[in-house]
């Protein structure tokens, strides 16, 4: 069975003035199907046809470079599209607040080192707040790798990834990764994150 890209669960232009309507077609209709494709044509024939993504991301580190990136692109992207809403932003509530409160200190000081893990990855990657041992860590990976991957530096359970590739930014903030990583608390979909992180717990 084919991996297909499911359509964005929002307007491409529910995000605006935070993010473009063009960077949304763009990115979910060219970037994120582009992964699509080439994950389908990777793993045609061979033993990881029928395999789920989940499936595909846990074994990264022993499969084709082909099958990882854009396995990785895949389900990264698909979190990502989910993590996001209109009409969203604010302040998460509940036993999410108090676990970003006791891991960092205050929502403010997370979203500073989140920020900071973001604009000082090199090049392409993502940045993650994860579930690691029941706390919750700030985490990046390069590429399209993610922390469910066997090549991971930091392993944990996601909840919230932001992608820092310059796709996902640079119609609108060019080269400014850190104003789009101030302007993207404005569409986080923080009851989102707050069930990843009781389902990760």
């Amino acid at each position: 069975m084919s991996f297909t890209l499911s359509p964005l669960p929002y307007a491409h232009n529910a995000l605006e003035p935070h993010i473009d309507e063009l960077t949304m077609q763009i990115h979910h209709g060219k970037h994120h199907q582009a992964y699509v494709t080439n994950l389908n044509n990777a793993i045609a024939g061979t033993v990881n046809e029928g395999k789920t993504i989940e499936e595909l991301v846990a074994v990264a580190g022993s499969i084709s470079p082909a099958v990882r990136n854009n396995g990785g692109g895949h389900w990264n992207h698909t979190f990502f599209w989910e993590s996001l809403a209109p009409n969203a932003g604010g302040t998460p509530t509940g036993d999410l607040a108090a676990a970003i409160d006791a891991a960092f200190g205050s929502f403010e000081e997370f979203k500073t080192k989140f920020a900071t893990a973001g604009t000082t990855r090199f090049g392409s990657g993502w940045v993650w707040l994860i579930v690691k041992d029941g706390k919750l860590e700030i985490s990046s990976t390069p590429n399209q790798d993610n922390p469910l991957m066997d090549v991971a530096e930091v392993k944990g359970t996601p909840i919230l990834g932001v992608d820092v590739w310059e796709h996902a930014y640079y119609l609108k903030y060019q080269n400014k990764r850190p104003d789009y990583l101030a302007a993207i608390w404005n569409v986080i979909n923080w009851n989102k994150v707050a069930e990843r992180f009781a389902a990760a717990k």
